[in-house]
């Protein structure tokens, strides 16, 4: 083991990896003589080996050529199913490369999701995959980008959203193609008075999603009305209250979005409860395309994100970055419409 000659610190292969900007296991790849290493990456860890004389002892070579073959996903809330969706596509997709999978349900707290960083680096993890949480926000809490940007330096990060300032790998539903699908087909329908129910605007896809419906609503001539966007949280509750609230106006709407299937379940049900009829008197659609969409009478017209390939894309990602494969920082996931009975035509 190599000596750092200004302070006599014995280098080890993770101050070779930090220094090179790449994974430990790159490093190992390097020594070993893999041939899945790209080649300005090898350039730049064999200067750094010379460089410092570096030549891992047995122990520590052997330490070094063992692969986890392990990758960390870390989700907002498992109990989603949206999220549980996506989760077991992913984890599908990594068992047929021969990769495991470790979870950790975060429940969107920053604390928790900075403590689970530092947990999966400790198990060795490849990758880290993050779906939901803190890279859903508009703007990246500031303790949360130093500590993605501590742990992107040593291993790569994979996320459905974003993180301010930090390098990171990027696979993301078309939020503003999921929003369009939506809109268009109420309009299509005769609809102009469209509501929006639940979600939040400091959450980047629900921000993309508040910004293109207003477009397409100015594209068709039809007024946008502020009062008929209702914010909340993504649950049955929010869509029950947003009803409340709403059709205690004057001019109500007769469609409407909820942000995912589990608000539309509230939706339907204050509607029903107060004697309207789905679709007759009030379309209502919703996003994420999961099993509540055929629990629900009427059955749900929602957007579908095909979870496998979704699924299939981060894993695979998370794994090729780990191999040092070439691999596209930014991908897209391209949603589609699913009709069924709860949206028609306005009366």
């Amino acid at each position: 083991m190599a000596k750092n000659s200004d302070n006599e610190k014995a280098i080890t292969i993770y101050d070779i990896a930090k220094e090179a900007g790449v994974s430990p296991s790159t490093v190992s790849r390097v020594l070993t003589n893999s041939v899945n290493v790209r080649p300005e990456k090898r350039e730049r860890i064999e200067a750094l080996i010379e460089k410092y004389n570096f030549r891992p002892n047995a122990m520590a070579k052997g330490l070094s050529d063992t692969r986890s073959r392990v990758l960390g996903v870390l989700m907002a809330d498992i109990r989603n199913p949206f999220y549980s969706a996506v989760y077991v596509a992913c984890e599908n997709a990594a068992l047929a490369r021969g990769y495991r999978v470790i979870l950790s349900c975060t429940l969107g707290e920053t604390e928790r999701e900075i403590e689970q960083l530092d947990i999966m680096k400790q198990q060795r993890v490849e990758s880290i995959i993050q779906i939901g949480g803190r890279v859903d926000a508009v703007i990246t809490d500031s303790s949360y980008i130093k500590k993605a940007k501590e742990i992107s330096a040593q291993l790569p990060i994979i996320t459905s959203g974003k993180i301010d300032e930090v390098s990171c790998y990027r696979v993301v539903i078309d939020a503003n193609e999921a929003i369009r699908l939506l809109t268009e087909h109420l309009i299509g329908l005769g609809h102009e008075r469209i509501a929006l129910v639940g979600g939040r605007l400091d959450v980047i896809s629900t921000y993309e999603k508040y910004m293109t419906y207003c477009r397409i609503l100015k594209e068709h001539g039809i007024p946008i009305n502020k009062r008929y966007v209702y914010e909340g949280r993504y649950d049955y509750d929010a869509g029950y209250s947003g009803v409340q609230e709403l059709f205690a106006m004057k001019e109500k709407p007769t469609a409407i979005i909820a942000i995912n299937d589990f608000c539309a379940a509230g939706v339907i049900r204050k509607l029903i409860e107060d004697g309207y009829r789905v679709p007759e008197d009030v379309s209502v659609v919703s996003y994420d395309n999961t099993y509540i969409t055929n629990l629900i009478f009427p059955k749900l017209t929602s957007i579908d994100y095909d979870y496998e390939t979704f699924g299939k894309m981060l894993a695979d990602t998370a794994i090729d970055v780990a191999n040092g494969m070439s691999v596209p920082t930014f991908r897209t996931v391209t949603p589609r419409l699913v009709i069924r009975e709860s949206s028609a035509a306005r009366k």
